[in-house]
């Protein structure tokens, strides 16, 4: 069975057929999906999604993307949702320095209070990083430490990498990992231990090959473990098999956590 660890079954490219597309996730092996919050109409829409269909887990929390609106009562906002069944991690939050460099600071100021609240609530954390990676890894070892984090849609080097294992999070990999351009992902696929990895879509972002640039679901899913199985040499079923068991232990569904 299978495990999307991160999605966006909120986002309106899913108005037309959500209830279809989802509903026939069983049939099709996938077992669970976490669907991840950026802002406040996104992290309700999350948990109403959650409460619908039993193999949907949200995420909450606040993408660095929106923090600009950020206040203290949104941290206690949060932390009420957490107390939900339902919720298994704060997230996507972090920083994204691609789009706007003025609002650094801002962005580590509000990435710095929710990893607080995840560490204060004992909630795993999922982590949004874009060419930040260096900001990332300090306020994450000086703020977080070794607690769960997996560090979601991971676009860096191999070294670096390594430094988050020394950490011992979890990385995020997806359909990029399929793309003709993508050495260096698949590098740090060849060197992550398979108890480190996470599955991942972002849905409706980033679908593997062959249906790059079409809008991605966990349906998908198959084409990234095909990609993973070859680069580690393994038969893709222990992919989908370890990978499914790292989620569930991860966000703490199943175990008793």
């Amino acid at each position: 069975m299978i495990f999307d660890s991160h999605a966006h079954y909120d986002d309106k490219a899913f108005d037309g057929d959500r209830d279809a597309l989802l509903s026939s996730f069983p049939q099709n092996g996938i077992e669970g999906v976490v669907n991840a919050g950026a802002d406040r109409r996104s992290v309700w829409k999350t948990l109403e999604l959650a409460e619908q269909y039993p193999f949907v887990y949200a995420a909450v929390g606040i993408h660095p993307e929106h923090v600009g609106d950020m206040r203290e009562e949104d941290l206690e906002w949060l932390r009420g949702l957490l107390a939900g069944a339902r919720v298994v991690a704060v997230g996507e939050i972090g920083l994204d320095y691609y789009w706007d460099q003025t609002k650094k600071e801002l962005q580590k100021k509000w990435f710095a209070a929710q990893l607080a609240l995840a560490a204060e609530e004992k909630h795993p954390v999922v982590v949004h990083s874009r060419d930040a990676a260096a900001d990332t890894l300090e306020l994450m070892r000086s703020e977080y430490g070794k607690r769960p984090a997996c560090i979601h849609c991971f676009s860096y080097s191999r070294e670096m990498a390594e430094e988050f294992l020394k950490l011992d999070y979890r990385i995020g990999i997806g359909g990029v990992v399929t793309f003709k351009n993508a050495k260096k992902i698949r590098e740090v696929v060849e060197y992550l231990p398979m108890d480190r990895i996470l599955l991942e879509t972002d849905c409706p972002y980033l679908a593997p090959e062959p249906n790059r640039g079409k809008r991605n679901s966990s349906l998908n899913l198959p084409f990234v473990i095909r990609q993973i199985a070859e680069i580690k040499g393994i038969d893709p079923q222990e992919v989908e098999e370890i990978t499914c068991r790292n989620a569930k232990e991860f966000f703490g569904i199943g175990t008793g956590a």
